[in-house]
Formats: C-alpha cells, sequence, structure tokens
C-alpha cells in the first residue's frame, strides 16, 4: 500500500517542481516586454507531460504599476491559453520564446493619472494627433485647417478627463506661425465591435469644465479602429477610470 501511494503522489510532486521552473522564465520574458512592473504574479496550470512538451494550457498573470511602450497601466489580469514554448531551450539556460500566436483574456484597470502620463509616450500621442488631424478636416472645425496647416500642427499641455461614460480631451494647437488655439472635444464613446469604438454627440467647449458646447455633429459615429487582433467585450468609463474586458492576440 505505501508504494502505491508514492507512486501516485509523484506525477503531483513532479508537476509543482516543473511549475516551479516555468514561473521564473515566463516572468523574466514578462519582465523583458515592459519597461517596468511594480508587481507581478503568475500561476501556471497544466500536467507534467504537456509542461514536458512545451505546451502551457493555462497561464494567470496579475500586474500592477505596469508601463508598457510607455503606456501606463494601473491594473491588469490576463489568461493565457493554448500557449506553446520553447522549453527544450530554457532548460538550456536560453530566454524563454512564444511559439505560436496565443489568444489572452484580460481585464483592464486604468485611471486617469496614467492615462494622462501615457500621453507622453508616441504610441497615444501618435493616435491623439491623427484624431485631432481629422477632426480638424471636418467642416465644423472651420478655420483651423486653412492650407492644410493641421499637418504641422504642434500638439500641447495634452490632458483627458474621464467622466461617466465620456472623455474629455484638451490641449493648446500650435501652428507653423506660432498663433495658439485652444482645443476642448467631450465625447461619448460606445463599443461598436470587437475592435471599434464609436464617437457619440462630441462637442467643441469653450473649457474643461464647460457643461455645453459647439456639436461637432460630422464627427458622431466616428470610428475608432483598434485593430483586428482586439476583441472587447466590455467598456466601461466612470469619474477618473476606464474598466475593460476582451481579448487580444499576442504574436510571437
Amino acid at each position: 500500500m505505501p508504494l502505491e501511494q508514492d507512486k501516485n503522489s509523484a506525477p503531483a510532486k513532479q508537476s509543482r517542481i516543473i511549475g516551479s521552473f516555468l514561473s521564473p522564465a515566463v516572468g523574466l520574458w514578462l519582465r523583458s516586454q515592459v519597461e517596468k512592473v511594480d508587481q507581478l504574479e503568475i500561476e501556471i496550470e497544466g500536467g507534467d507531460r504537456q509542461l514536458l512538451t512545451g505546451h502551457i494550457p493555462q497561464v494567470l498573470i496579475s500586474a500592477q504599476g505596469v508601463i508598457y511602450q510607455g503606456l501606463h497601466l494601473s491594473r491588469i489580469d490576463l489568461t493565457g491559453s493554448g500557449i506553446r514554448v520553447n522549453l527544450g531551450q530554457v532548460i538550456k539556460g536560453k530566454p524563454l520564446r512564444l511559439l505560436e500566436v496565443v489568444p489572452v483574456w484580460g481585464e483592464l484597470l486604468l485611471r486617469e493619472a496614467e492615462l494622462n502620463a501615457s500621453l507622453q509616450a508616441p504610441l497615444l500621442a501618435n493616435a491623439v494627433t491623427e484624431f485631432v488631424v481629422n477632426l480638424l478636416r471636418s467642416s465644423d472645425a472651420t478655420g483651423l485647417a486653412e492650407n492644410g496647416e493641421e499637418q504641422s500642427l504642434n500638439l500641447q499641455n495634452l490632458k483627458i478627463l474621464i467622466g461617466a461614460d465620456q472623455l474629455t480631451l484638451s490641449a493648446n494647437l500650435v501652428s507653423v506661425s506660432g498663433e495658439t488655439t485652444l482645443l476642448v472635444i467631450r465625447t461619448g464613446l460606445q463599443l461598436v465591435s470587437g475592435h471599434e469604438l464609436q464617437m457619440t454627440h462630441p462637442q467643441w467647449l469653450p473649457h474643461a469644465q464647460a457643461k455645453r458646447g459647439l456639436p461637432l455633429t460630422d464627427l458622431h459615429g466616428f470610428l475608432i479602429d483598434l485593430g483586428s487582433e482586439v476583441d472587447i467585450q466590455t467598456l466601461t468609463l466612470e469619474s477618473g477610470q476606464l474598466f475593460c474586458q476582451g481579448k487580444i492576440n499576442v504574436i510571437p
């Protein structure tokens, strides 16, 4: 009977050894993908046979204080499934590498302070600039895009306020001639599909605290495409923070 107990307990013990061996490698790989992470927790699920072939059935990741490509993320919880890695090379001391696309389900909390810090990153700053260029091309934004000047506009003091079901964007627009114009836009956001957001009832405001402004009718229904690899299920805007749930494909 004791021999039978030892035999049955061996796989569980081995599974813990393999999982504990893989966790630091996964953690090291994740840290190499981001600029900063304050807190990182990793849980690997899977049997010995699967893990030894480099197949990780599921990984649970929880992180706080993440900076990725200049984007500041307050909290993010991820679940990746069907992951294939180069385990044979990892055992030899090589860095962990993904061998296939990984579908990842996640929850993201983004606070207003982190969002505004992210506006310093080219990734988000370029997206906002592109949005402003489209705005200036609309008929409602007359007088600001004459002679193609919007292509050279410089955005300064950019800031975003998160309200209940709406965003307010403010910035100083500096033209090539040095003229400064205050830009303040408030818009609702609606999830149209997994990778598309739609602006609803945008307004041009005299200042960020204004309750009413000039309707930008040409931008009502304006679509923001986040890319085919993104599949957002829920998007919630509350006072001072944004929360979303969805799936994204991580490309090796």
